[in-house]
Formats: structure tokens, sequence, C-alpha cells
């Protein structure tokens, strides 16, 4: 089954960490999470990067169970499959999107979600999900924009052709239906 958040500010919204808790489906001090900082090209997105590791942190991920990735070189599926969940961290999307694809980085990540892995987005890394660029990772044909002051309705996603969330929302993509909420 898909686990997919998409999110603007990762677990700054409670109920967004509740959320990922639920996926995770484990104790969380026993979940390995790969943390992907690859976005993070500019001074501002660098500062967030603490923001972000403290999100895992504080619901329960141990330190030891983080591993940082960077996207210079593929990752094998067999290497991704190790790992619970997928966290992206946000920066430059437009760079993020270009390094997933010239690390095939979709490939990788589909089979992963298709075998359980939770995928989380967190601003470049839920809107590298969506259709607003080119060799994006196609979970949602949507266009998302985030970090918006008024977001898209919460609820059941049905045919928008954008979406835009605040940073209190989130979207839960299953393989049934794909929701926003707060």
């Amino acid at each position: 089954m898909k686990k997919i958040l998409l999110t603007s500010t990762g677990f700054e919204n409670r109920n967004i960490e509740n959320k990922f808790l639920e996926l995770l489906n484990k104790e969380p001090e026993k979940a390995k999470v790969l943390f992907i900082i690859t976005a993070a090209i500019d001074i501002g997105a660098v500062k967030i990067l603490s923001k972000c590791a403290d999100d895992l942190l504080n619901c329960g991920i141990k330190e030891e169970n983080i591993t940082v990735y960077n996207m210079h070189k593929a990752i094998k599926e067999e290497e991704l499959q190790k790992f619970d969940a997928i966290y992206v961290c946000g920066g430059t999307t437009k760079y993020l999107v270009e390094r997933m694809y010239e690390v095939n980085f979709k490939e990788v990540v589909n089979k992963f979600i298709n075998n359980g892995g939770i995928y989380i987005g967190v601003s470049a890394g839920t809107v590298a999900t969506s259709g607003k660029y080119e060799n994006n990772l196609e979970f949602i044909k949507n266009k998302i924009d985030v970090h918006c002051e008024k977001g898209s309705k919460n609820g059941v996603i049905v045919n928008e052709d954008a979406i835009d969330l605040t940073d209190n929302q989130a979207i839960y993509i299953n393989d049934k239906e794909m929701v926003i909420f707060e």
C-alpha cells in the first residue's frame, strides 16, 4: 500500500507527525529513515535542515537510524529497502528534480513505496512529486505549491489543476485516494 505524506513544513503540525507515526506501524526508535538533503543548496534551506532533522528526532527516531543522502550517486533498490521511510527536505525544487532524474531515483523510490515504504516530502520534496516540473516523481499529477497563505480545501482531492498547501496542511496519498488534511 502506498504511504505518501506531502507537506510544506514537515511535522510542524502535530497531526502530520501523528499521521507519520500511524503509517510507520512500528516503534519509532526501531525505524530507519533516509534523510535527503539534496535540495538545500542555498543558505536559507541549509538553515532549515536542523529543523527537519528535529522532526524525526522529536517523534522518536534514533539519530543512529537516520542516514543522510545527497544524491551524488544512485542508490540501489536493495539499499533503499533497508529503510522504513524517506524524508526529503526542502530547498531548490528544480535542482532536486534534476538530481532525482540523473540518479534514476524515480524507479527505485516507486519500488520502495510499492513495498510499503513511506515517502515524506517537505517543501521542495513535496513539489518534486507533482506535475509542476518535468521529470518529477509523478506521485500526483496536480501541480502543488507550498507555503501558501490560503490553502486548498481539506478533504479528498478530486480533479484539481493545482493544490495550494499552507504550512499546517499535508496531503496523504494511499492506493485509494489523496486527502488534504490539517
